[in-house]
């Protein structure tokens, strides 16, 4: 048997080995890349945080009404106020959607927002989202309860059919006697 000559220096380059790595490979690039990609990366983190921190420091009275002492008490006397079928306004409104979700229906109700009209005239306003069926197919539609607040008066009037729908008797808006809110 032949002996081999162990001894004997190949250079290394010549044995290829899939195990083996070349003295300048592609690992020191992409040690480079991915120190610029995590960058990259935390600079989008943070334009994201910067963002929402702006937003959250300069959005509208109406996303926020608790930042106005005002906003969040003419809220409240709306949400307090009496109902035709329940001891408040919020509740009748509640019950209304969890009756129609006990049927299969689907609906949503939207967040509760208050826009100042004036120095202590306050719009209230609530979406609920329902599903209906329309020429064979479901639609969705939204009703918008509204209702105008006077805080000098203590008063709240409805302004759109079903926020009418959910006062008692004799505390019926404009609606329905005739002509538009007022003050708007």
């Amino acid at each position: 048997m032949p002996s081999r000559d162990l001894g004997r220096s190949w250079p290394a380059r010549a044995i290829a080995s899939p195990t083996m790595q070349p003295e300048h490979s592609d690992t020191t690039q992409a040690a480079g890349s991915f120190s610029v990609s995590k960058v990259l990366h935390y600079l989008a983190v943070g334009l994201l945080v910067v963002g929402g921190l702006a937003y959250w420091g300069m959005k509208p009275p109406t996303a926020n009404p608790m930042a106005d002492p005002r906003a969040a008490e003419a809220m409240a006397l709306v949400q307090t106020h009496r109902a035709k079928e329940a001891p408040t306004l919020r509740q009748a409104l509640t019950d209304r959607v969890q009756g129609m979700a006990a049927r299969g229906k689907g609906v949503r109700m939207g967040e509760w927002t208050v826009e100042k009209k004036r120095d202590d005239l306050y719009v209230v306003k609530v979406f609920v989202r329902e599903e209906g069926s329309q020429g064979g197919g479901l639609r969705w539609f939204e009703r918008d309860y509204a209702w105008q607040v006077d805080l000098t008066k203590q008063s709240v009037v409805p302004m759109s059919m079903p926020a009418e729908d959910l006062m008692p008797p004799g505390m019926t808006g404009p609606l329905l006697r005739g002509g538009g809110p007022a003050g708007l």
